[in-house]
C-alpha cells in the first residue's frame, strides 16, 4: 500500500481559463465556446494501489458526492471497459483545490486517473485514445489529459497547444460554489460573441462571457473581483468562483496576498504551460 507516500504521489493541476468567449449555441443545447487553458502549479495529489480483483474503489469521501459519481472513479472503470482491463483500485486523493471553483479539480483528477492507471495497468492506450475516453467524463478532461497549455475551441475539446507566458497568478477562492449548469442556462448569458484568434488574445483580449452574471448572482465573486482592481484587475476562471490576477514574480503576488482580507482564501502559484503529470508520468 502506498500510504500516501509522497515519492508516490500523482499530482493533478489546477487549470486557469484565460479568456472565455460563448460565440454560439448549438442544437444539442451545449454551447461553442473559445478559450485559453493554462495549468498552475498548485492541485490534488492522488495515489492508485493496484487491485488483482478487478474492484474500483474510493478510500476518501468527498463531500456530496456518491462514490458511483466520483470522476475518478468513473474514469477508472470507463478504461476497464474500453481495453478489457481485470485489474481494480484503490484511490486515495487528497484535494486540496475547491469544488465548483473554475479550477477544473474533478476534471484534473479524473485525468491523472486515466494517465496514472493507463501506465500502472498496462494498458497501452496513446494521448489520441485516452483523450477521447476522456471527453464523456467531461470537456475539460481531455486538456489535462494532453497536459499541454492550449487554445480550446468548440466545446473546449479541440485543443491547439500554445506557448504562453509562464507568470504569478495570486488566486482568491470565494466562500461559494458557481454552478457551471445554472451560469450556461441563464438567460442574460451573452451567447453571440464575435469569434477572436489567438493573436488577439495574445493582443490582450481576455474576456470571459460569463463573468457580467456570476458577478450579478454571486456577491462573493463581486466582492473578490473588487478587491483584485487594485492589484491590475481580476479575472475570473471558466464560470468561477475563483477569480485570479497576474503578477510578474512570486513576491509581488505573495505580498498582494498578504493584504488580503481575512474573509477571503487564497493562494500564489505559478503559470504551466506543461502539465506536472507528464514529468511524472516520464518517472515510470
Amino acid at each position: 500500500m502506498t500510504d500516501r507516500d509522497p515519492a508516490l504521489a500523482w499530482p493533478a493541476p489546477a487549470k486557469l481559463n484565460l479568456m472565455l468567449r460563448v460565440v454560439g449555441r448549438r442544437p444539442d443545447g451545449y454551447h461553442e465556446l473559445q478559450t485559453v487553458f493554462q495549468f498552475i502549479e498548485h492541485g490534488d495529489r492522488l495515489w492508485f494501489d493496484v487491485r488483482e480483483d478487478g474492484a474500483v474503489r474510493r478510500l476518501d469521501a468527498l463531500a456530496g458526492v456518491a462514490e458511483d459519481d466520483d470522476l475518478t472513479v468513473r474514469a477508472a472503470r470507463a478504461l476497464q471497459r474500453a481495453t478489457g482491463c481485470r485489474l481494480g483500485v484503490d484511490i486515495r486523493c487528497e484535494k486540496n483545490l475547491p469544488m465548483g471553483g473554475g479550477l477544473g479539480g474533478g476534471s484534473s483528477d479524473a485525468a491523472t486517473t486515466l494517465v496514472a492507471l493507463n501506465r500502472l495497468w498496462g494498458t497501452g492506450l496513446d494521448e489520441e485514445a485516452l483523450s477521447a475516453l476522456a471527453l464523456p467524463l467531461g470537456a475539460d478532461v481531455p486538456v489535462f489529459v494532453r497536459g499541454r497549455a492550449a487554445w480550446g475551441e468548440g466545446v473546449g475539446e479541440r485543443l491547439e497547444p500554445v506557448e504562453l507566458p509562464e507568470p504569478w497568478y495570486l488566486v482568491l477562492a470565494p466562500p461559494c460554489s458557481v454552478s457551471t449548469r445554472d451560469v450556461f442556462c441563464h438567460p442574460e448569458l451573452t451567447r453571440d460573441s464575435q469569434p477572436i484568434t489567438l493573436a488577439d488574445f495574445l493582443s490582450g483580449d481576455v474576456t470571459n462571457d460569463c463573468l457580467p452574471v456570476v458577478r450579478r448572482d454571486y456577491p462573493e465573486v463581486e466582492s473578490a473581483l473588487d478587491w483584485l482592481s487594485a492589484w491590475g484587475g481580476g479575472r475570473l476562471t471558466g464560470t468561477g468562483a475563483c477569480v485570479f490576477a497576474v503578477f510578474d514574480d512570486e513576491a509581488c503576488a505573495l505580498k498582494a496576498l498578504s493584504r488580503a482580507p481575512a474573509r477571503m482564501r487564497g493562494f500564489v502559484a505559478r503559470g504551466l504551460n506543461r502539465s506536472p503529470v507528464l514529468d511524472r508520468l516520464n518517472q515510470g
